[in-house]
């Protein structure tokens, strides 16, 4: 997993929660790395696993609610390094369906390395859009927050719809309706 995502874990830590949950959550892990992190390394999505299990632990708030927080703060690190994608599109629909065959595309040149999740569209239509998530990370809540944060971003409210095909959480179904008539 790229470093940028532990990187901005550890600050969204840090602003919600302070530096001594940050510090608090790095010493009770087994990481391989010791918790130093750089923006454009590589480290094993065990640490995530293990840095979230301890934040839970310390919050009472679960795995899947901090993925979903951690995607809706990521979504203004995704803005600020790459607003010029976000120009490229018109709406939400429009660039959720691109994000396979351009956004991914592009992450890939910039990181070859990168294991990304894969969507897979069903339907689109000018009003909805119908994905399959496909992960072995299971971070679907961060995809959702993401989602979201895409249709607020174009000011269009939107219906989201969400359905775990399997029990891990590596393949789930999502479907989104744009709210404006």
């Amino acid at each position: 997993m790229k470093g940028i995502v532990f990187t901005e874990l550890l600050e969204m830590v840090e602003d919600k929660f302070g530096i001594e949950m940050v510090d608090d959550m790095i010493q009770q892990s087994d990481l391989k790395s010791e918790g130093v992190y750089t923006s454009i390394g590589t480290y094993d999505f065990f640490e995530m696993q293990q840095l979230l299990a301890v934040l839970s632990t310390k919050t009472g708030i679960s795995i899947d609610d901090l993925v979903y927080t951690y995607g809706l703060f990521f979504f203004s690190v995704l803005y600020k390094h790459h607003p010029n994608i976000f120009e490229l599109y018109h709406d939400p629909l429009e660039f959720l369906a691109s994000i396979e065959n351009h956004i991914h595309v592009e992450v890939r040149k910039m990181y070859p390395d990168a294991e990304l999740p894969t969507f897979e569209v069903l339907l689109k239509d000018d009003r909805q859009i119908e994905m399959i998530y496909s992960s072995e990370r299971s971070m679907y809540m961060f995809a959702k927050a993401l989602m979201e944060k895409t249709f607020e971003h174009y000011n269009q409210p939107v219906k989201l719809t969400m359905e775990k095909l399997n029990e891990q959480g590596t393949k789930v179904y999502f479907k989104l309706a744009s709210l404006n008539q």
